[in-house]
């Protein structure tokens, strides 16, 4: 048997297991052994309701009875209850905040539960336990042997999958399998053969066993990806990139024009970008700033460097006219507009023109009636003059990418939050130019450095680590519902000192009336209505969120950006750039709802001025005040510490994770090793610098390509 077969060859499928399996991303058998185990089980760790002891982690088959939706007695939260029986006593479980799944979780039938049991007076509990259905209690010879447990979907269990695996194994599916890791490495390392590491892995006869095995497949995964980002970067240096007259004297006159001094990280970074400039092949860095630490300025300073420069003819030579151009891509259009205003406040002394392109208008700076200000122009205009390089800067959306845009000379694209395009739209605007242009990405997400590394192998990283000179550090405070008057009284003293505040909800309305079991999240709808009425009727309120047209945001953020709106009542619509500076304090509502990423990203919108920065992150319920990542945000004094105190709690899923990349789990854990990574990394870069195409290792390449494709790098 090839492991290359599909799975009906080695058993019978029925449609339900087709449909699961292709939910699981399993085709052939070789997908099904890399199917790794989430765990292991014993017989010893298997226990029964009438042996479950207080405080234990346990798992336990059973079945379910009386399933039903409800609310907690006292504080009304909905939930989902049941009771589980085993043959040996039964048990109460409570998910709370989880009310549907007394819907899907099928009543007598076998399932496999695991938690934390708590007694008392005799009853036992589990509390938001996770369940998964099971075809059978895993029989096992010894009390010692190890059970693996796999994910499971709807049609395919994990003793299912143990089963096909097991009888992939006996069939001969290992011996046709080709190690991608040279055996070098294996030795260099100390990690096992493929067919080794798949045995140990499936069928550990100790716990040593799984965990070299893990150890294993972590690094080849980490390994296959800098693979794959080595030979980007190497394809890179071969193409062709503009001349640009990178003048250092000449970017640095334009730094000290700036209404601040440019911190010793931001002339660091200009300086490494300039330099990248002065290779003939196309830049390719990533430029990761904490929130507010000043990338918009670098964009700025390394634009002019471009925009001053003149395109070559074709017979090389320096022209006298013209341009090179610079595309500017922002993942929203309020983004795209403040980046316009902020340009154009940098280039007010320069003779150097600057178009905006959304979904709802045009503009150019300056204008030929008023130079200090922009004018509204047609789209058919704009897009004249960029075609022509009559106009070097170029800032938008992803309009920037529509195919009736055509730059002359484009050298130079910058891609802020670039994690927010999907791979296909960045392509597109690399593709704009005859040459190659240099890139800049640009976030503000907090990476940590191991996912940095990884994911982004194919660039040059430059970290921004400081806040300008004045920024204070921000005030980050838990707050339970017994204490929500107190912060309601400090955002009234900072209004009374003439701040403003955002206020942050989890949803736009309210839910439904008539599903009286709906999560139950304050709504700016409703936010709004009330603390205008009750809390602050002596100020002025107004809302901002998705589902108002872009006139309206639009209008809605100038008013609070003049100051003439006092709180900001919003969905997690303002969580990228947004600046106001005189806003300086922000109320987030169910903070433990939202990503710790996204919660920094909040946090920085208070952050952008010498006044004291307040954040408040509320919570409905005590337990709220001990949640470990709300502490984790509260302690971090900036992004990147959260990154790497996220990545030690839960996996970097949270911040940068499997979902959006494909990341395996094993993957995610071997991001907590930065040695393994970097060995990784530094046994690619040889790989590839002695052979750019692989072309004397296709297996390697192949396996590599795989990977890529697998998280969306291609």
């Amino acid at each position: 048997m090839n492991a290359s077969d599909p799975i009906d060859s080695l058993t019978r499928l029925t449609h339900i297991q087709r449909a699961g399996l292709k939910r699981l991303q399993i085709e052939s058998i070789r997908d099904l052994l890399y199917h790794f185990p989430v765990r292991y089980e014993s017989a010893a760790d298997i226990r029964t309701v009438s042996n479950a002891g207080g405080d234990e982690v346990a798992t336990l088959y059973g079945k379910f009875s009386k399933l039903e939706m409800k609310r907690s007695w006292k504080t009304k939260v909905p939930m989902a209850e049941g009771t589980f029986n085993d043959g040996t006593g039964s048990m109460r479980i409570v998910w709370f905040h989880q009310p549907y799944l007394a819907k899907m979780i099928p009543v007598e039938q076998l399932v496999r539960i695991r938690g934390k049991v708590s007694e008392k007076d005799g009853k036992k509990s589990i509390i938001n336990p996770v369940v998964e259905q099971a075809s059978g209690v895993p029989f096992m010879k010894t009390g010692g042997e190890m059970f693996p447990v796999y994910p499971e979907t709807a049609g395919i269990t994990s003793l299912w999958i143990f089963h096909v695996i097991k009888k992939a194994i006996e069939k001969g599916a290992l011996d046709t399998l080709e190690d991608p890791l040279p055996p070098k490495l294996l030795k260099t390392y100390h990690l096992p053969a493929l067919k080794s590491a798949l045995i140990w892995i499936h069928e550990p006869k100790r716990e040593d066993d799984a965990e070299v095995a893990r150890k294993r497949f972590a690094f080849e995964e980490v390994f296959l990806i800098q693979i794959a980002r080595a030979l980007e970067r190497e394809k890179n240096k071969s193409e062709r990139a503009y001349e640009i007259d990178a003048d250092e004297a000449k970017v640095s006159a334009f730094v000290k024009t700036f209404p601040f001094d440019a911190t010793a990280g931001q002339k660091k970074a200009i300086g490494a970008i300039i330099a990248d400039f002065l290779e003939p092949y196309p830049m390719a860095r990533l430029l990761e700033g904490d929130v507010g630490s000043g990338k918009t300025a670098i964009a700025a300073a390394t634009a002019y460097a471009v925009a001053t420069s003149r395109p070559k003819n074709a017979k090389g030579a320096t022209q006298t006219f013209g341009n090179l151009q610079v595309a500017y891509m922002c993942p929203t259009e309020i983004l795209a507009k403040q980046h316009f205003a902020t340009f154009t406040a940098f280039f007010k002394k320069y003779p150097i023109s600057i178009g905006l392109i959304t979904s709802s208008g045009c503009f150019k700076f300056p204008s030929k009636v008023n130079p200090d200000k922009p004018t509204n122009i047609s789209r058919a205009q704009l897009m004249k003059w960029v075609a022509n390089g009559e106009i070097p800067i170029l800032i938008g959306t992803h309009s920037l990418i529509q195919k009736t845009v055509g730059f002359k000379h484009l050298a130079y694209v910058i891609v802020d939050e670039q994690h927010r395009f999907g791979t296909l739209q960045r392509q597109a605007i690399m593709k704009k130019g005859g040459a190659s242009p240099h890139l800049l990405s640009m976030t503000a997400t907090p990476i940590p450095r191991t996912l940095a590394l990884t994911l982004y192998g194919d660039l040059d990283l430059t970290v921004l680590d400081e806040l300008p000179k004045g920024r204070k550090m921000i005030t980050t405070e838990i707050v339970t519902a017994g204490a929500r008057n107190k912060a309601y009284e400090k955002i009234r003293e900072l209004l009374k000192e003439g701040r403003q505040a955002y206020v942050i909800c989890p949803r736009i309305d309210e839910p439904d009336p008539s599903k009286a079991l709906a999560l139950q999240t304050r709504s700016v709808t409703a936010e709004a209505k009330r603390l205008g009425k009750e809390v602050f009727p002596e100020y002025t309120l107004e809302k901002l969120h998705s589902k108002m047209t872009p006139k309206e945001k639009e209008e809605t953020m100038a008013r609070f950006e003049r100051g003439e709106t006092n709180i900001l009542v919003a969905t997690s619509v303002v969580e990228v750039g947004v600046n106001v500076p005189n806003a300086t304090v922000i109320m987030i509502e169910g903070a433990d709802r939202f990503g710790l990423a996204q919660l920094h990203q909040l946090r920085g919108r208070v952050q952008r001025s010498a006044h004291r920065p307040y954040c408040f992150l509320m919570v409905e319920k005590s337990a709220g005040a001990n949640n470990v990542r709300l502490k984790a945000i509260q302690s971090a004094k900036n992004g990147f510490e959260l990154a790497e105190k996220d990545l030690t709690i839960r996996g970097a899923g949270e911040l940068y994770g499997r979902r959006q990349w494909g990341i395996s789990d094993i993957g995610m854990d071997a991001l907590k090793n930065l040695k393994l990574v970097e060995a990784a990394r530094k046994e690619a870069g040889i790989i590839v610098e002695k052979d750019s195409t692989l072309e004397s290792n296709s297996l390697l390449r192949e396996r590599a390509l795989e990977k890529a494709r697998e998280l969306h790098f291609e």
